[in-house]
């Protein structure tokens, strides 16, 4: 509601307050205050005409995708918020003005406070609202004049994909406010047209309760531009860029082609359940707290070319149905994902939705049921909703499934699984790695069992028959290893080698070996103090796994993402000493 202020001093203005670029800081300073309170906040709101009213039972669909957090309860969820108090000044009136004199006496004093704020090309313009009265019952004060983007339609946010196991070719995935078709240039003289897809309130999922990615969340998400660039080779390097003469061309950009299915040697990282988390000190829906330093870890490896590929294991960017939140996501992996190939799997904060054919009947997606995800990151799967496919980089077979959709027997998700893992020649691969969203084995005790014991059951025993080497899942929120294990035994120790690094032999394949990636930016999960038997290594620290395969050797490490140091390391050995 508005406060209708008679306070004819009280202002807000942004510097800068014209168009703005595709990043920068944007300083919002209120003035005029006659009494800083706690509970004074700004709000940037986009598009700037949404309805900002006090929507109380918002808070519902926050919780619905499990952010607890306290949020502004606006009918539009506001892009970023933060309270004037994060201006040290605000409260204790150090920035004065004075407005009234009677001679060298001031009678009235004013006080002002600024915050900045990290903006990112949404497309749409923006607006910064003053409140008091915290989020709760938040209450308008003053409305800053909206600010535009230079260029709403710049080509932006370049992720990669391998699209098959030849390693030839390479498709690219960016945003655009322009619906035309784009090209990307690569090579020096190829110019290959875009693919063009978006999605709209009617792709979204909902129920007489209105999801967030229906209702209050939904923000444009412009245009969806995707192209495929051929006849490369493999272990290559390029450059690339990609846009329009309209709209203009994204600055040239290199990027290295994996290595092809069937040859040596591969350096990959993985990971789950980063998301993003603010670069200023806004207040947002679900800041995932690990996200920053991850990825300026993984950045710096790329950036020192020592990263073939990078697999991201579900729960990407944590919007849930705030979609303005996917640009954020994107602009935060673009150092990585614009270089080396991106290649994800689809997780319940992706997926899952009362009614909508996800296995959990939860509303961990806010609405979105996929549909966000396959638009921003298409994966060589044969169809749209069925988001499982297997890739191949030099010495491993990468097999990808989506634990949100139907795994159990002869389902056709299994009948895949099963045909894949058959499928493999492993004098051409002889790895395999398996990975999925929802472990089949953890330590964690929540609210929620982190472990279906049906999908344990069902698909465990096609990992055993065709001796999957190596299995990855996130959702849990930390690293933990197991021994080789089949049906919560331990079939496998490893022992350590001459450098004191745990080793697990596969010249007599005993089971798979488990690793949980999810600590790459979720708040951490803590362990219990008793475990089975069969988790050998469990460390809560923010982080990722860095892999190297050779034909003879499979080797991992843990790295924590702010010491960078390796935290835990083992090998896998076939075929050689």
């Amino acid at each position: 509601m508005d406060c209708h202020d008679p306070n004819p001093y009280l202002a807000i203005t942004i510097n800068p307050n014209s168009s703005l670029s595709d990043e920068e800081d944007v300083t919002v300073t209120v003035s005029g205050v006659l009494i800083p309170d706690e509970s004074d906040w700004i709000a940037m709101i986009s598009p700037s005409n949404s309805d900002v009213s006090d929507c109380p039972l918002n808070s519902l669909l926050y919780k619905g995708t499990g952010d607890l957090s306290s949020l502004p309860l606006l009918c539009h969820y506001p892009v970023k918020a933060q309270f004037l108090s994060n201006d040290a000044s605000y409260l204790s009136c150090k920035n004065e003005e004075c407005h009234e004199k009677v001679e060298d006496e001031c009678l009235l004093r004013t006080c002002s406070g600024s915050v900045e704020f990290h903006v990112v090309n949404i497309r749409t313009d923006i607006e910064f609202i003053f409140f008091t009265g915290g989020f709760d019952a938040p209450c308008l004060l003053r409305r800053s004049n909206p600010v535009a983007f230079s260029n709403p339609s710049t080509p932006l946010y370049a992720h990669l994909s391998s699209v098959d196991s030849t390693a030839t070719s390479m498709r690219v995935t960016w945003v655009s406010g322009d619906k035309n078709p784009q090209k990307v240039r690569y090579g020096n003289k190829f110019l290959v047209p875009s693919e063009v897809a978006t999605f709209t309130r009617d792709d979204m999922c909902g129920g007489k309760v209105p999801s967030a990615a229906k209702d209050f969340g939904w923000h444009d998400p412009g245009y969806i531009h995707s192209a495929v660039m051929t006849g490369l080779q493999p272990s290559l390097s390029y450059y690339y860029s990609y846009g329009s003469d309209s709209v203009g061309w994204s600055p040239q950009t290199n990027f290295r082609t994996p290595p092809a299915g069937g040859s040596d040697e591969l350096f990959f990282l993985a990971y789950g359940d980063m998301g993003k988390a603010p670069f200023d000190l806004s207040v947002e829906h679900y800041i995932q707290p690990g996200s920053l330093s991850v990825v300026r870890a993984i950045t710096d490896e790329v950036a020192a070319g020592d990263v073939d590929s990078v697999f991201h294991i579900g729960d990407i960017s944590y919007a849930t149905g705030f979609l303005v939140e996917w640009d954020y996501f994107l602009s935060l992996i673009t150092p990585i994902a614009s270089h080396v190939t991106y290649m994800t799997a689809i997780g319940n904060h992706e997926r899952d939705y009362p009614d909508s054919g996800s296995v959990y009947n939860t509303p961990d997606s806010g609405g979105e049921c996929g549909a966000v995800y396959e638009n921003y990151f298409q994966m060589p799967t044969d169809h749209k909703d069925k988001p499982w496919y297997s890739i191949e980089q030099a010495s491993v077979h990468f097999a990808v499934i989506s634990t949100e959709h139907d795994w159990s027997e002869n389902s056709e998700q299994y009948e895949w699984i099963k045909g894949d893992l058959a499928s493999v020649d492993r004098t051409r691969t002889p790895w395999i790695i398996f990975a999925g969203h929802r472990p089949m084995y953890s330590s964690n005790i929540g609210i929620l069992p982190s472990v279906d014991p049906d999908f344990l059951k069902s698909v465990e025993p096609l990992l055993m028959n065709y001796k999957v080497d190596l299995v990855l899942f996130g959702h849990v929120h930390n690293y933990e290893r197991t021994c080789a294990v089949y049906r919560k035994e331990c079939l496998g120790i490893p022992r350590k080698d001459d450098g004191g690094v745990d080793t697990y032999n596969n010249n007599n394949y005993t089971a798979p070996v488990h690793v949980i990636v999810g600590m790459a930016g979720f708040t951490l999960d803590k362990f219990p103090d008793k475990v089975a038997s069969w988790s050998l290594t469990r460390i809560s620290e923010f982080g990722y796994i860095r892999g190297h395969s050779t034909r003879t050797d499979l080797s991992v490490e843990f790295v924590n993402s702010s010491s960078r140091e390796v935290r835990d390391r083992f090998h896998i050995i076939k075929g050689g000493s």
